[in-house]
C-alpha cells in the first residue's frame, strides 16, 4: 500500500467529517492542503487539522500540490466542475452529495474519468456499514425469500435559519430540495439493496418554506425484480427519522436512525413459518468497527491501492442520480418515468427541474 496525499476543497461544516475520517487512516493518507475562497477560514481549518498548506484557489492548489486524492466539500453547484478539474489534474476524487446537478454533468464527469483513468466517487457512506453489507449478502442469497415491499423515508426538519444561507433553497445552487440534498443518502442505500428500478411515479411540492425547490416529495417505484416501494423526503417533520423497511417472504428488516447507524439500529422480524435457526443467522448483524465517512474512505483507499473503480462511482452513482432525475420529472410532469428514458434531447437531462422553474409557483397552481 502507498501513503497518499489528500487535499480538501471547501472547509465548511461537512469538511470536518472528511478531515477526521482521513486522520483515522493516517497510516495510509495524509492531508497536505485545503482550499476555501475565504482565506481566513482556510487558514483556521489548516491550523485545526495540522494541514501544512492552505489556498483560496482550487486550480492553484492542484497545480502546485498535485494531490493523489481530492475531497470536494463545497456547495453543490461547484461539485461537477471541481470533480472534473481534479481528475484532469491527476487526482482521484471523493465528492460530497449531490455529486452533480444533472445527467449531463454526470456524463461529463464520466467522460473525464475515461480520458484520465482517474475516478470520481460520491459520498454515500450509508452503504459502508456492516449492517448494510450483511443485508445485501442475504438478499443475494435470497435467504429470506423474494423482496416484495420496501419503504424509504427521510423525514427531517429544517427551519428558516437553515434556508437563510444564500445558496440553499435554489435550483441553481442547491440543485434540489430534500430529494436531492437530504433523502439522497437513504435513496441510494434503498436502491443499492433493492436492485435496479424500472418505473417511478411521484409528487412534490413547496408547502411551507419560502424557497424555489421542493420541501417535500413522495414517490412510488417498481423494481425490475417485481418488488414495489415508496419513498418520502421531507424537511417539514419535527420528529426526525431516517427509516428503511424491507418486507421479504420470510422476514421484515428495518433500519431506523437519523444521520448514521450501528448494529442496534437494525431490526429483524421473522414470518410465522420461518425457520428459527435460519432467522438467528439472518438477524445476527455484525459489530461495526468503522462507520460513516471513515468506512467509505477506507474502502476508497483500498480501491486506490488496487487501481480499481470505487464502489459508488460510474454505473453505481448513475443509478441514484438517474432515479432522482426521474422522480423530479415524474413529479413535475405528472407522468410515470421509466429507467433509461431521459436522454440528451430531454430537458430533464440538463437540469433536475427540466427548466420548469420555481416549485412554489407549481405548488400554488396545483392547489
Amino acid at each position: 500500500m502507498s501513503k497518499y496525499r489528500a487535499a480538501i476543497i471547501g472547509t465548511g461544516g461537512i469538511s470536518r467529517a472528511h478531515a477526521e475520517a482521513l486522520k483515522a487512516s493516517a497510516d495510509r493518507v495524509e492531508i497536505v492542503a485545503c482550499v476555501d475562497i475565504d482565506r481566513e477560514r482556510a487558514q483556521k481549518f489548516a491550523e485545526q487539522h495540522g494541514i501544512p498548506q492552505s489556498f483560496t484557489d482550487a486550480k492553484e492548489m492542484l497545480d502546485r500540490v498535485k494531490p493523489d486524492l481530492v475531497h470536494i466539500c463545497t456547495p453543490p453547484s461547484l461539485h461537477a466542475e471541481l470533480s472534473i478539474l481534479a481528475v484532469r489534474s491527476g487526482a482521484w476524487v471523493l465528492c460530497e452529495k449531490p455529486l452533480c446537478g444533472s445527467l449531463a454533468e454526470l456524463d461529463a464527469i464520466q467522460q473525464a474519468e475515461e480520458e484520465t483513468g482517474k475516478y470520481v466517487s460520491s459520498v454515500f457512506q450509508h452503504r459502508f456499514g456492516p449492517g448494510a453489507a450483511h443485508l445485501r449478502q442475504l438478499i443475494r442469497e435470497q435467504a429470506m425469500g423474494r423482496l416484495l415491499v420496501g419503504l424509504c423515508n427521510t423525514t427531517w426538519y429544517r427551519d428558516a435559519a437553515y434556508y437563510a444561507v444564500p445558496w440553499r433553497g435554489k435550483w441553481a445552487t442547491e440543485l434540489g430540495g430534500p430529494t436531492m440534498g437530504h433523502g439522497i443518502h437513504q435513496i441510494d442505500l434503498f436502491l443499492w439493496l433493492c436492485g435496479d428500478w424500472q418505473e417511478v411515479r411521484a409528487m412534490a411540492g413547496t408547502l411551507y418554506h419560502d424557497i424555489e425547490v421542493e420541501d417535500v416529495s413522495m414517490a412510488v417505484v417498481r423494481f425490475e425484480n417485481g418488488a414495489m416501494g415508496s419513498i418520502t423526503n421531507s424537511v417539514l417533520s419535527p420528529r426526525e427519522e431516517s427509516y428503511l423497511r424491507f418486507d421479504f417472504e420470510k422476514a421484515t428488516v428495518e433500519l431506523s436512525h437519523l444521520y448514521g447507524y450501528g448494529p442496534n439500529n437494525w431490526r429483524y422480524t421473522k414470518a410465522p413459518d420461518a425457520d428459527p435457526q435460519e432467522f438467528a443467522r439472518w438477524s445476527a448483524v455484525p459489530e461495526q468497527r468503522l462507520g460513516g465517512h471513515t468506512a467509505q474512505i477506507a474502502a476508497l483507499l483500498d480501491s486506490m491501492d488496487k487501481g480499481e473503480r470505487p464502489l459508488v462511482s460510474g454505473a453505481e452513482a448513475r443509478r441514484t442520480i438517474e432515479f432522482i432525475t426521474a422522480l423530479y420529472k415524474a413529479a413535475i410532469t405528472g407522468a410515470p418515468v421509466r429507467r433509461g428514458e431521459i436522454t440528451p434531447d430531454d430537458p430533464f437531462y440538463h437540469s433536475m427541474n427540466g427548466g420548469f422553474g420555481d416549485m412554489r409557483k407549481m405548488t400554488a397552481k396545483a392547489q
